[in-house]
């Protein structure tokens, strides 16, 4: 069946919004991204209308809405969430939330041919949001929990060597653990996530049946879950 998906993010320093269009014709993805920190709020609607306008669409057309759901820039996820909550509320349509770091890897999946990758985003205080993942033919499975650590904690799945690592967290190189460079031949520091490769990943979704009502999609902190735990 045919399918219009919105898809925006506002995790990061960068800001962006796509359109995945599936149809008898076949399937596109047209794209906004701008490193724009600090303005989210001013360019995410606009951008979202570049891409509709773009598609000769109008909101009503859209079948569901996907947002980066974190983890990330506490800001810019409440920016994103309230966008697209607003927007699936309004058009009566499903809503998923998107791992920025799923994303992230599908990126560098795809531009990279990497197998074997490593996100890690900037949370500052010290620490990173990280998770390992197994990439084959745009298929992305994780290889270990989304977390939020100090870099040193960092440990990766044992048997493979040929890690890739993306992500702002990799401008702390020098403090990952000497086990981490060995299996780490290179790292890319200057990715992002982007709102492309979650139109996709929501498109996976929604044809799973994982869409929910706008009120119950929420953002994923990470950090909230530290914060809270009790000590064993």
């Amino acid at each position: 069946m045919p399918l219009h998906l919105l898809a925006l993010d506002a995790s990061s320093s960068a800001c962006s919004a796509a359109l995945l269009r599936e149809d008898d014709a076949g399937t596109e993805c047209l794209a906004r991204f701008e490193m724009t920190p600090r303005a989210h709020t001013r360019r995410l609607m606009p951008m979202v209308d570049e891409v509709l306008a773009e598609a000769q669409l109008s909101p009503s057309h859209l079948d569901a809405v996907a947002f980066g759901r974190g983890p990330g820039s506490f800001t810019g996820l409440r920016i994103a969430a309230g966008v697209a909550q607003g927007l699936a509320f309004g058009l009566d349509c499903p809503l998923l939330g998107v791992s920025t770091l799923e994303a992230l890897a599908l990126q560098a999946h795809r531009r990279y041919h990497l197998r074997h990758v490593v996100t890690a985003l900037d949370a500052r205080m010290g620490e990173v949001y990280a998770a390992t993942w197994h990439c084959l033919k745009d298929t992305i499975t994780p290889m270990s929990a989304e977390a939020v650590l100090a870099p040193e904690a960092l440990r990766l799945p044992s048997g493979e060597t040929d890690w890739v690592g993306v992500g702002s967290g990799f401008t702390l190189w020098e403090r990952f653990s000497t086990s981490v460079h060995v299996s780490m031949p290179q790292h890319l520091e200057d990715l992002e996530p982007r709102a492309e490769e979650m139109a996709w990943l929501g498109a996976r979704d929604f044809a799973a049946g994982l869409g929910q009502a706008a009120h119950l999609v929420q953002p994923v902190y990470l950090r909230n879950d530290v914060a809270w735990k009790k000590p064993a």
